[in-house]
């Protein structure tokens, strides 16, 4: 059974995680391990404790115990629950609770690009196209939130990130997602050969001379793709586009030159779904 404990002061012992600490010291990179992630709203949370994450420790306020968190702290064992008034809670995490609820919940462990690549390519419906995204030096935490739903929305396999990006159990980009982080399985890539080596051909969304229109049969043919998106103002890195095996682009109107990264990976992940 969770233990209640009332919280007067901003210095509490054991809030650290919901106030003083840098999403860099919950994610700590010394100690990987015993990293911390927060994830906020009920409905989130709850997403989280389906696919398996651990609690650690809740706050909300009062009149959530009996409310909007009563199903979750019955699900979370014997964690703390730290509550107080409305008023007190905004001092301490800087921001009203619009849902009234955050969660720390332990990270889990990180697997590598290879192990993420052999399970969706040898276990997951052999017979079926498999369709990941790579994510290159995208930082906006909303844009990251926004792609996961999409893939998660959208059926992709897997998501990958280069070392460069924002980190997907980001406080904002959990909410974003608004729990889809949870779903669609995520690691980090250090080397573009490693997604080759399993067969995957890769298509980079930019806008080139040598693109061809993302409407294009030969690359929805693909049996194995991955879709390689940029961060918005510089892009892709030349060189990434120059290693690909496709440059793609959405065709656009009225003299629009690109879109959003966020709204450009929906289209994309629509158009090239893997099919039977």
């Amino acid at each position: 059974m969770a233990k209640i404990i009332e919280i007067s002061s901003l210095t509490e012992p054991g809030i650290e995680m919901f106030s003083s600490l840098t999403e860099a010291q919950l994610r700590n990179k010394v100690e990987p391990q015993k990293g911390i992630f927060i994830a906020e709203s009920p409905k989130v949370i709850q997403v989280a404790l389906n696919a398996g994450y651990e609690p650690v420790a809740l706050l909300c306020e009062r009149r959530h115990i009996e409310g909007d968190a009563k199903t979750i702290i019955g699900q979370c064992g014997e964690i703390p629950v730290y509550t107080g008034n409305r008023a007190l809670l905004e001092q301490l995490t800087g921001y009203t609770l619009t849902r009234g609820v955050l969660c720390g919940m332990r990270r889990p462990q990180e697997r590598t690009a290879i192990e993420l690549l052999q399970t969706i390519t040898e276990t997951e419906a052999p017979h079926r196209q498999k369709r990941i995204v790579v994510i290159d030096g995208v930082v906006d935490t909303t844009n990251i939130g926004a792609i996961f739903r999409s893939a998660a929305a959208l059926d992709i396999d897997a998501v990958l990130l280069t070392r460069n990006a924002c980190d997907p159990l980001n406080r904002r980009a959990v909410r974003v997602s608004m729990g889809s982080v949870f779903l669609v399985p995520w690691t980090w890539l250090d080397n573009y050969d490693t997604l080759h080596d399993y067969g995957f051909k890769t298509a980079a969304m930019a806008l080139t001379d040598q693109s061809v229109s993302i409407d294009n049969a030969t690359v929805a043919s693909e049996e194995r793709l991955a879709i390689i998106m940029g961060t918005e103002g510089d892009g892709l890195p030349q060189e990434t586009i120059n290693e690909a095996d496709y440059t793609v682009r959405i065709p656009m109107a009225h003299g629009v030159d690109s879109l959003n990264v966020a709204a450009a990976a929906a289209v994309a992940f629509w158009q090239l779904r893997a099919k039977e």
